[in-house]
């Protein structure tokens, strides 16, 4: 699955940058971990990847890329997500949002030349985030246990489910054939990876236990997300001390 080959390392960056500052400690008791022995080797096994293989590579992309060049990548794969943005709006019933991200897609798709240049969000025009994991939340299905695949990272049972949707709706799954197909995969994860590089400061001053800091943050992430960053109260509450 195209989802699936994001690899772990962006998720986990990823979640860690955008809920710096509001995130706090979860003691394990609080949270849905019942496989915490399973999940704390996986992610000691996919950060061991991570800095043997993905890390030296995404450094490579970064030395030869020039900045310009790097982003209209950036911009195409962005641009690829706005059909998952947008099927799950209207899942959601967001109809108006899901009018303004077709939008964003048909401006970046045609003036943005397929997407390589953000006309969008220079037009005012924000990007939302929106996949099949928060669109089972907001229909009331259960995170389920949190778990840690190898390659793919932080999830829990309910985002796992989205997957398969999030696949079916990803454009480069219908590119033919793995000798087209494999290049797009690839590059989206290098881009990716490489775009995160300078963020890893934030992981390795987060704190003494990097397993669990990054578990909270996952976790208070995709509740924000779902909520539209407006959680229940008593949902926050789980991420107090």
């Amino acid at each position: 699955m195209s989802t699936i080959t994001s690899f772990f390392k962006t998720g986990l960056l990823i979640s860690i940058l955008l809920i710096t500052g509001c995130a706090t400690t979860q003691h394990s008791a609080e949270v849905n971990d019942p496989l915490e022995s399973y999940n704390r080797f996986m992610y000691s096994f996919n950060d061991k990847v991570d800095k043997v293989v993905l890390k030296p590579v995404a450094q490579g992309y970064n030395y030869v890329m020039p900045d310009p060049v790097s982003k209209s990548v950036s911009n195409f794969f962005s641009n690829l997500n706005e059909v998952t943005v947008i099927v799950n709006d209207i899942l959601q019933f967001k109809f108006n949002q899901a009018i303004y991200d077709t939008g964003r897609f048909v401006t970046n798709s045609t003036i943005g030349v397929l997407g390589l240049f953000d006309i969008a969000s220079m037009s005012g025009l924000e990007k939302h985030d929106e996949d099949f994991g928060q669109t089972l939340g907001y229909w009331g299905v259960d995170t389920g246990a949190y778990i840690v695949w190898p390659f793919i990272g932080p999830s829990n049972i309910r985002d796992t489910a989205g997957l398969v949707g999030d696949y079916y709706t990803d454009p480069v799954t219908y590119v033919t054939g793995p000798d087209a197909r494999n290049p797009f995969l690839i590059t989206r994860i290098v881009d990716k990876r490489a775009n995160l590089l300078s963020a890893e400061k934030v992981l390795d001053e987060a704190a003494t236990d990097e397993y669990s800091y990054v578990r909270d943050a996952y976790l208070q992430r995709r509740l924000n997300l779902v909520h539209d960053g407006n959680p229940p109260e008593e949902e926050f509450d789980v991420f107090a001390d």
